[in-house]
């Protein structure tokens, strides 16, 4: 039998676009690869009638659907498992997968998990604090002549592989993940611990929390797990508070 990503748990999230007319593009490419929604952080300034001029009447009604938020942690909280969008490389980003090799691991992740596709600003892409926030990151292999790709061309490479990736076999799909809000809280409340008994550099704790997060990363926690890291994180703090009264 085969199995295809879920593309009704795909939405695409814009941070920042800067053009009216590239999100009517980005709008054409989801209507094209089969994605339903569109979530827009910082854009509500933007005006739908430029929007539509590029988006076509074949997908103005998915402009009339875009969800604006100001936030962007409150934009990624629902969602399970969050990939990022990154031309820019160096181990202060971590390790990257293709577009392809996204796609093929979204097949599993997509039937029980909401998936946001995070892209960045057209002048400035992600930041690495906003980078940190996703489970995965890819980018799309270009010439060195020219590396920089256009919003909403990015868009529907991402798109066309998560539209043509299958499988065939039948092996059991991945459950619900932690969302992204719990997800957070259990990074906020690992932090708070380890400044407390200084295994954090007070100049730059982000540096080793960045570490922590590739190493949690690597395993998919699901929330019952999340829960029990803070339970553990309650209790150190707790013994720390109490230690003088044994």
């Amino acid at each position: 039998m085969e199995v295809k990503v879920k593309t009704e748990n795909i939405t695409i999230v814009l941070k920042g676009p800067k053009y009216a007319g590239n999100i009517g593009s980005v709008a054409r490419c989801a209507k094209n690869m089969g994605i339903g929604k569109i979530l827009v952080v910082d854009g509500r300034d933007l005006p739908p009638a430029e929007m539509k001029q590029t988006s076509t009447h074949f997908a103005a009604e998915l402009v009339d659907q875009i969800i604006y938020l100001d936030d962007l942690g409150e934009a990624l909280g629902k969602f399970e498992f969050i990939v990022g969008t990154t031309a820019r490389l160096g181990s202060a980003r971590g390790p990257v997968v293709s577009p392809r090799e996204m796609a093929m691991n979204l097949i599993d992740l997509s039937q029980h998990n909401r998936v946001a596709l995070l892209f960045g600003p057209e002048d400035t892409g992600l930041s690495n604090e906003d980078l940190r926030r996703c489970h995965g990151l890819v980018t799309i292999p270009t010439s060195e002549r020219l590396k920089s790709v256009n919003l909403s061309h990015a868009v529907m490479i991402l798109c066309y592989e998560i539209f043509t990736a299958q499988r065939d076999d039948l092996e059991a799909f991945t459950p619900r993940l932690a969302t992204a809000v719990e997800i957070e809280g259990m990074y906020k409340q690992l932090k708070g611990l380890l400044q407390k008994i200084g295994f954090l550099n007070p100049q730059n704790p982000e540096y080793w929390m960045l570490h922590i997060r590739r190493f949690l990363s690597r395993t998919r926690l699901f929330s019952r797990e999340v829960k029990i890291i803070r339970g553990i994180c309650r209790q150190l703090e707790w013994s720390l508070e109490n230690k003088d009264d044994r």
